[in-house]
């Protein structure tokens, strides 16, 4: 889930219970086979499975799990998965959109018409809000007392990144989306840390929802679509 604070989300992504990360798990497992499909089993030659390889690290991923996902989808029964994003309003017009892997595109549309519909919201056509969203490369770094913000600050934006902010607990470092990881690998080469880089869609301007009813439903519809296993990422213009 990507909103307002990108720590925040991340923080909530690895606290998930053993069945949740379940769920994390099965998604990845999709986006790794649709890009196998796409570009082979090698991350080497493969420049989608590879970032995919970093995404699922980052998430705790087991590596044998990940060697699994891969050597499934290069099979001859392998499941083909198709990727398909949806775009539409949540309560008092938040912008979301919904990016999908999914076996059955009757079976998620179905649900994605549900969910919207059930919580206060509804569906658009394609493009209906991406406009509000741009992609960036996200890079998250914990604060330790060893950082010093001001070198770290230096050093990301020599390697290329395009902003870099700060609160208690984390470094945010923002990149354009083809400078992703070559930013995340200067910075490991020059010994940081790297909780978490992953792409990231980054909105425009933002919803405040001061209804207890739309806080509510908002909630529940953020909720069913990341329990959803048809559902890889959700992006949203709700600042809570």
């Amino acid at each position: 889930m990507s909103g307002h604070s990108k720590w925040n989300n991340i923080k909530n992504k690895k606290a998930k219970t053993d069945a949740q990360k379940g769920k994390i798990f099965t998604k990845i497992g999709k986006e790794i086979a649709i890009a196998v499909r796409e570009g082979g089993p090698d991350p080497n030659n493969n420049s989608k499975l590879r970032d995919l390889i970093a995404k699922a690290k980052s998430n705790n991923v087991p590596n044998d799990n990940i060697d699994r996902a891969i050597k499934k989808a290069s099979g001859a029964n392998a499941v083909v998965y198709e990727e398909i994003v949806y775009e539409g309003y949540g309560p008092s017009g938040v912008a979301i959109i919904v990016e999908t892997a999914t076996d059955s595109r009757n079976r998620t549309a179905s649900d994605m018409r549900h969910f919207f519909d059930k919580y206060g919201g509804n569906l658009g056509q394609s493009g209906c809000v991406s406009f509000m969203f741009e992609d960036k490369g996200v890079i998250i770094v914990l604060r330790e007392d060893n950082i010093d913000e001001d070198a770290l600050m230096e050093a990301a934006l020599e390697a290329g990144a395009a902003d870099f902010s700060s609160d208690e607990e984390s470094f945010e470092i923002l990149t354009e989306k083809d400078d992703l990881y070559a930013v995340r690998d200067a910075l490991v080469a020059l010994g940081y840390e790297i909780e978490s880089a992953e792409m990231d869609k980054i909105p425009s301007n933002y919803v405040t929802l001061s209804s207890e009813d739309d806080i509510k439903n908002m909630n529940l519809l953020l909720e069913h679509l990341d329990d959803c296993d048809d559902v890889s990422e959700v992006y949203h213009n709700w600042e809570n």
